[in-house]
């Protein structure tokens, strides 16, 4: 079956308006995107962010009005530009599933998508399938964490993993060998995709997910927040309750020129490593002095 696709150029105080223009011409789906590489990074809690410059695409059968779709959205005001196409039936999982490929972090850890077997069966193969919720290897900060993870003496220590996302930094150092790990997450989802990722790769039963305000008091022996810059800063007392004297921490998701506020909101605890960085992202490691 072929699709017919429309895609309306506008600004991000209109988006909703034409998207509403679509579902009044009967659209299958309506989805948004950017338009001009303008990434939102950092959107405050339970706000939808969109870009200054947005797509708003229109999908229906291949068999409707193109014409009546058309000239509804030309006559939009907000609509600057159309763009129509017509999409061919596709195998659109496996299309999908071709973008993602084992991956290598470190000497020994490899995350492995579950359709695929794993380059080299002695390594510590971790079985990660893409989905919902943050964290899969392929962002830069999610591997600096993943390498940072492969070498560190990491063997029978427990683990926070502030921000768990997927799970994948937890599972990761269980699979290295801690003993235990806690995770916290503030979307539920996040925390159901933990659990079924402890699951699959076996370590379920040393694996502890919570919302923030269910978090018991505990100290681990390392700590890793990957999240964005403004909230690690803002949490920067709750995370260092979370780490032992002496202890270990790695922190991600914080752009170059965002590192020192970072930095020094957690200062008076934690003596930092050298900063490593990639694609203008950058991890922050050290060690808690107190």
């Amino acid at each position: 079956m072929s699709w017919l696709q429309v895609t309306a150029r506008t600004v991000r105080d209109d988006a909703e308006s034409v998207m509403e223009c679509m579902e009044s011409l009967e659209a299958l789906s309506v989805t948004f995107a950017d338009g001009a590489d303008d990434p939102v990074l950092e959107p405050a809690p339970g706000e939808t962010p969109l870009w200054q410059d947005t797509q708003v695409i229109g999908l229906w059968e291949a068999d409707a009005d193109r014409e009546a779709i058309q000239a509804g959205l030309q006559d939009h005001p907000a609509v600057q530009s159309l763009h129509v196409e017509i999409l061919e039936d596709r195998d659109w999982e496996r299309e999908w599933m071709t973008h993602f490929e084992p991956m290598q972090f470190g000497h020994r850890l490899w995350i492995v998508p579950s359709w695929t077997d794993a380059p080299d069966p002695d390594a510590v193969n971790i079985l990660l399938d893409p989905g919902l919720a943050f964290g899969t290897g392929t962002h830069p900060t999610t591997a600096l964490c993943l390498e940072w993870l492969d070498s560190q003496p990491i063997e029978g220590r427990q683990i926070t993993d502030y921000g768990c996302g997927s799970g994948i930094l937890a599972i990761a150092a269980l699979r290295l060998g801690a003993a235990r790990a806690l995770g916290v997450d503030i979307d539920p989802q996040a925390l159901e995709a933990s659990r079924d990722n402890a699951e699959k790769n076996a370590v379920s039963d040393r694996l502890d997910v919570f919302l923030p305000e269910q978090m018991p008091e505990h100290q681990s022996d390392v700590v890793v927040a990957n999240i964005l810059a403004g909230p690690l800063a803002q949490l920067s007392g709750t995370i260092l309750s979370c780490l032992k004297p002496g202890g270990r921490i790695a922190l991600s998701g914080i752009l170059e020129d965002q590192a020192e506020p970072v930095m020094q909101a957690y200062r008076h605890r934690i003596d930092w490593d050298t900063p490593v960085t990639q694609e203008g992202w950058v991890l922050l490691t050290g060690v808690s002095s107190a």
